[in-house]
This record gives structure tokens, C-alpha cells and sequence, in this order.
């Protein structure tokens, strides 16, 4: 699952648009979403304009836990489309594809939160992950100051190798 900001307003703040896509079990679904409520540090709310649910809403609540941990709730309010075969589709795959689609998606908002910038929309999550730790080793630099220490390492490394 991928968030793709649209109009980004301070902090992912209140009229942010985004798009979401997603492939659940082989069906790929798109759908456009605004943020409809944001409280720094603790919610975001948005919900569907435009696309293919009855009706989608999803808030994040985070909470401080300590120093460097948050937990993060994650609610998701939806109508499945494609009528009595978005029932069955939801009972049998939706629910397992979302689950993994919203933990990546919660890695980017993460990013978006840190003010690290806009997180690759093809990045895997286990190569996030990995970046993640990075980062830690770096003193918690932004995300963008370790890619492209990573890049110029890869650039000498490059160099030294005979063609």
C-alpha cells in the first residue's frame, strides 16, 4: 500500500489531500482522501472523497510513551465496495492486505511526522526498516542526509572497481 500526498497542508495538517493505493489479493484499488481533522503529536483523521468504498475513514492516535517511542493506534472505518462480493473479499483477504498496507503506510506518515520529507513511494518496508537504522547509527540525522551518505559510499565503492 502506498500514500501518495496530492496538496500537502502543514504537518499533513486539516485539508491535506492524499491518494492510497493498494493491492488486495490481485485487485488493485485507488482512492483520494483529505484530512479532516489533525491535532499535532496526537490524531489524524481522513477520509474518502473519491473512490471505491461505500465509506472509508482512518484515524491515527498517537500517544508518548517515553523518550523516541509512540504508540501508535490505527482505526480504519470502511464499507467494502463490489456489494455481497466486497463481504466476502473483506472476510477472506482485505483484512490481511490492509493489515500489511497500513503498517508501510504508517511507516511513511512516521517520515512525514519527522519532518524527514516524503518518504520513496517504492520503498519496501524492510528497506525502510533498514534506513531506519541507519539513521539511529547517524545520530538520528534526516532521512535524506542518510541516503545520500549511502549513495556516495556506494559512488567511492563504484569508483574502486575495474570495469
Amino acid at each position: 500500500m502506498s500514500v501518495v500526498p496530492l496538496d500537502v497542508k502543514e504537518g499533513m495538517g486539516v485539508g491535506t489531500t492524499f491518494r492510497v493505493i493498494g493491492d488486495f489479493g490481485g485487485k488493485r484499488l485507488e482512492w483520494d482522501c483529505e484530512t479532516t481533522e489533525y491535532k499535532r503529536n496526537s490524531r489524524i483523521t481522513a477520509e474518502q472523497f473519491k473512490g471505491p468504498f461505500k465509506h472509508w475513514k482512518i484515524t491515527n492516535d498517537f500517544e508518548e510513551l517515553g523518550e523516541n517511542e509512540t504508540r501508535v493506534t490505527l482505526t480504519v472505518d470502511y464499507v467494502m465496495p463490489f456489494g455481497p462480493l466486497g463481504s466476502i473479499l473483506n472476510k477472506a483477504k482485505f483484512a490481511k492486505s490492509a493489515e500489511r498496507g497500513m503498517e508501510t503506510a504508517l511507516y511513511n506518515v512516521r517520515g512525514l511526522l519527522e519532518g524527514n520529507g516524503s518518504i520513496p513511494v517504492y520503498i519496501t518496508l524492510d528497506a525502510y526498516r533498514k534506513l531506519l537504522a541507519e539513521k539511529k547509527k547517524m545520530h538520528n540525522v534526516p532521512v535524506s542526509t542518510v541516503l545520500t551518505q549511502i549513495l556516495k559510499e556506494y559512488d567511492e565503492i563504484q569508483a574502486k572497481v575495474p570495469n
